[in-house]
């Protein structure tokens, strides 16, 4: 398994998934996998309860001090480049329906190297986004305790929130993913519902129906390539669909429900930030929402609803943030299991807890990183460095498409076959990787820094691993 050892098709003689894909489980010649317990509600509160948080709870205030207005506008970018690679990724999740997401189909398509080096990345860029989500979900409970009048201290508290909501979640996600599906599934059902509420009245607001002026503001007050540049920082809020993948090998009828999961999930998103940029910038102004900072969005409400409305969104944000964490925590962890159980990293890390049926070594190794990166606080460079690391991999997801059309190999055949073939995967393979270009030059450091070590592991300690060029006996 090492540099110095024989090599090891991971596949072929040591049972990594070699098996059948059925009903209720992946099963392996050493017994199941992960049983299929995650319905087509639970494939797409998976992929909106991760994006819808960031993009509304925590980006507003950020995105509309670098564009204006038009960050509506980078957020709709956003989406199209996350639907150009959510097709191609539905094709190669139904074709591949196992834990792993993007690195399983970027291994079988592109060889173990690049799927080591994606594999790793998904890993640590998960964790680093779920770090993110915990720092905002403190931001808005310091909020939310401040708005009813109990005082705690400012960045200490944040901090000491995320870490202790990180450390739950990681453990339900130890004793089970119907939990953590369970968690979703009530959690964005609120949520959707408190946010149509809201945008309803503020589209209303916007256009007059109440009497009021909406704020006059030049829509790109600071010219166009800050659409650009931020469309790149919030890029984060769109990572929601490829979780859905990685927790391929537990959705039940993946042929027809990953797609719908996946496209579904990036429409309904997208359409949901589009709009609250819209409303927020209307009702405030640019400048306010920049002032506000993370909870910009809480004074939008403010102003609509006054205290009442305040202290809603400010539930919602914490519901938002929850979400997104929980379901980043459990994807990682999924990525992890997939590495191990192909030797890409130690086989320990794929074991199942035989109790509850759960990846707990994988879930251990996902929420100790977590929490270390909650006590820096860094908002913004945990969001680039998350969007950085996945940008690359949806590069490669529609490059390893491509690949694997033209090698036609017999074992791939997809349930869901994309449209626009094959400018679908070669524009959303350009547009993943031009958006890097556009990032902070900090975050671009710590992206590659992460992708070389990446690639020293695997020379280190994996290069002799082969992988079977397609899925198995299925």
């Amino acid at each position: 398994m090492t540099a110095d050892g024989p090599p090891v098709d991971a596949e072929a003689n040591t049972g990594t998934d070699t098996g059948t894909v059925t009903a209720d489980a992946t099963r392996h010649e050493g017994g199941a996998e992960l049983e299929r317990t995650i319905g087509l509600a639970g494939g797409l509160s998976i992929g909106v309860g991760t994006m819808i948080g960031a993009g509304i709870f925590v980006f507003p205030g950020l995105a509309a001090g670098r564009a204006g207005p038009a960050a509506a506008a980078s957020f709709a970018i956003g989406a199209v480049i996350a639907l150009l690679v959510a097709l191609p990724t539905a094709e190669l999740a139904t074709a591949m329906p196992r834990s792993g997401g993007g690195y399983y189909f970027i291994s079988r398509g592109m060889g173990a190297v690049f799927g080591a080096i994606v594999g790793i990345s998904l890993w640590l860029g998960l964790v680093f986004a779920s770090a993110f989500y915990l720092v905002g979900l403190g931001e808005y409970a310091v909020a939310t305790l401040a708005e009813a009048g109990v005082a705690v201290g400012g960045g200490s508290m944040v901090v000491a929130l995320g870490i202790v909501v990180g450390i739950g979640l990681t453990a339900m996600s130890m004793t089970g993913t119907e939990n953590t599906a369970a968690l979703q599934n009530v959690v964005v059902g609120t949520l959707l519902l408190l946010l149509s509420v809201f945008l309803f009245y503020g589209l209303l607001d916007a256009v007059g129906v109440f009497g009021r002026e909406t704020v006059p503001e030049q829509f790109a007050p600071a010219g166009y390539v800050p659409i650009m540049t931020t469309a790149a920082l919030v890029f984060t809020s769109y990572l929601g669909f490829a979780q859905v993948a990685t927790v391929a090998g537990e959705i039940t009828d993946p042929g027809r429900n990953l797609p719908l999961a996946m496209v579904g999930s990036v429409v309904i998103v997208g359409v949901f930030y589009v709009l609250t940029i819209f409303v927020a910038t209307s009702a405030i102004g640019s400048d306010a929402l920049e002032a506000a900072g993370e909870t910009a969005i809480v004074e939008v409400a403010r102003e609509f609803f006054g205290l009442p409305g305040a202290v809603a969104i400010l539930l919602a944000g914490l519901l938002a943030t929850l979400s997104s964490a929980n379901a980043s925590i459990l994807s990682a962890s999924r990525a992890l299991y997939a590495l191990s159980r192909d030797l890409i990293v130690p086989r320990e890390a794929s074991r199942i807890n035989l109790r509850y049926g759960t990846p707990h070594i994988a879930l251990a190794l996902v929420g100790g990183p977590v929490i270390v990166l909650v006590g820096t606080g860094q908002t913004e460079l945990l969001a680039e460095v998350a969007s950085f690391l996945h940008l690359v991999m949806y590069g490669l997801i529609c490059v390893a498409l491509i690949v694997l059309r033209r090698r036609d190999p017999d074992w791939y055949e997809p349930d869901f076959i994309i449209p626009g073939y094959p400018a679908v995967p070669v524009v959303g393979a350009v547009s993943s990787f031009g958006l890097i270009a556009f990032m902070q030059p900090t975050s671009r450091w710590v992206g590659v820094a992460i992708m070389l070590a990446a690639l020293g592991w695997y020379a280190y300690y994996a290069r002799d691993v082969h992988l079977k060029r397609g899925e198995t006996d299925d």
